[in-house]
């Protein structure tokens, strides 16, 4: 996915007023908006480990739905957004091949929730990161990913994908800033609500 013309990143200093600071991943199959999201969002210029795909992936990486893809990441991809004066978020895009997976264990560290992106064409590129986050304990929402295809509607999305109905799933496109940020936003208050429920709990 190729950002819109409209996206364009800056480069802005850490406000002096920001005080908490959280880190979260954004985890799915290949190819699908990972990086993406992390550039349309990010408001400095986002690490990226992007390479040229060569023909040594061909057999062991699965292609298939993203053809025309030409880079992968082959580690991580790192951004930031401040929400608002206080509350900044580091964002780490987990590379998607299956080769590479085993860096996740090591990018959820210190990780207080995750976004999962869906591919409608390929639900089940999804269903590892799900597994490897409630292996971890790991508090997620899921994006599902505008590539245009066949419409599905949101609750057979949560069937296919087993998600309990706490789980929030919403829609977006990844290269737009605005619908990045309130993927990233209804992380934060998923996370807050969690938090808020587990205090009263006690």
């Amino acid at each position: 996915m190729d950002l819109k013309s409209s996206d364009r990143v800056t480069s802005a200093p850490l406000r002096s007023t920001a005080s908490n600071a959280l880190k979260i991943v954004i985890v799915g199959g290949f190819g699908v908006g990972k990086t993406t999201m992390v550039r349309s969002v990010s408001e400095i210029r986002p690490l990226s480990t992007e390479e040229i795909m060569t023909r040594a992936g061909v057999g062991i990486d699965n292609a298939a739905g993203v053809r025309d893809k030409t880079t992968t990441t082959v580690a991580f991809d790192f951004g930031r957004i401040s929400l608002n004066d206080q509350m900044v978020l580091y964002l780490f895009g987990a590379p998607g091949q299956q080769r590479f997976w085993f860096l996740w264990d090591r990018l959820f560290s210190g990780t207080l929730g995750a976004v999962v992106l869906v591919d409608t064409r390929r639900v089940q590129d999804s269903w590892y990161a799900i597994d490897r986050l409630e292996h971890h304990g790991m508090p997620f929402i899921v994006a599902r990913n505008d590539f245009g295809g066949p419409a599905h509607k949101l609750e057979d999305i949560r069937a296919a994908l087993d998600l309990s109905e706490d789980i929030p799933l919403i829609d977006c496109d990844a290269r737009e800033r605005d619908s990045s940020k309130k993927v990233l936003i209804t992380l934060v208050n998923h996370l807050y609500s969690l938090s808020t429920a587990q205090q009263e709990g006690n």
